[in-house]
């Protein structure tokens, strides 16, 4: 069963502990709209439960939880995602410009799901852009790219947050008095 990027990112949320929808769409980014209907069609599919539970107060508490097709199903996606990425650094050691290209191309849906998952190294997919010659935004339009990526694309390179200190020649600051 072919899933959509971001309804495996979904099931990943889940599976590592986000169980409540403000949660899930805090760990995905995801709209509120879109991942309602994205947990109703996992629910619809069996790779999801919802289980019901009294709240503190007496309300109900609404809980998520991953099935066993729904688990089996997450596994074999990152087991692909991991072949596919293994594929590409291959392709990236060869030299091989044109075949890591359309490679990347072919693939670029998987991203982000990569990126969630903490299935790429962020330093060597840089490099398979500069490689190539391509920006990585060519490939993954920062608005996808969920916010509980492990390595994301702003994480590539920067400047760690350091001050180069802007007219400071190094050295050693004297007050003389004048």
């Amino acid at each position: 069963m072919e899933e959509e990027p971001k309804d495996i990112i979904v099931l990943g949320a889940i599976k590592r502990g986000a169980k409540k929808f403000g949660k899930i769409r805090d760990k995905t980014g995801i709209e509120p709209e879109e991942l309602n209907k994205i947990l109703e069609k996992l629910e619809e599919r069996g790779l999801i439960r919802v289980e019901k539970k009294k709240g503190f107060l007496g309300g109900e508490k609404i809980e998520l939880h991953v099935t066993e097709k729904g688990d089996n199903e997450l596994q074999q996606r990152i087991h692909e995602m991991e072949q596919k990425w293994n594929q590409m650094v291959q392709l990236y050691k060869l030299g091989d410009k044109k075949k890591l290209e359309e490679f990347m191309g072919s693939n670029k849906s998987d991203f982000a799901m990569m990126m969630f998952f903490g299935i790429m190294n962020m330093m060597m997919f840089s490099m398979m852009f500069s490689m190539i010659g391509a920006s990585m935004h060519d490939y993954v339009p920062a608005d996808q790219v969920p916010p509980g990526a492990e390595n994301q694309p702003g994480d590539a390179g920067g400047d760690m947050g350091g001050d180069a200190g802007v007219g400071d020649t190094g050295g050693y600051d004297i007050d003389i008095g004048f």
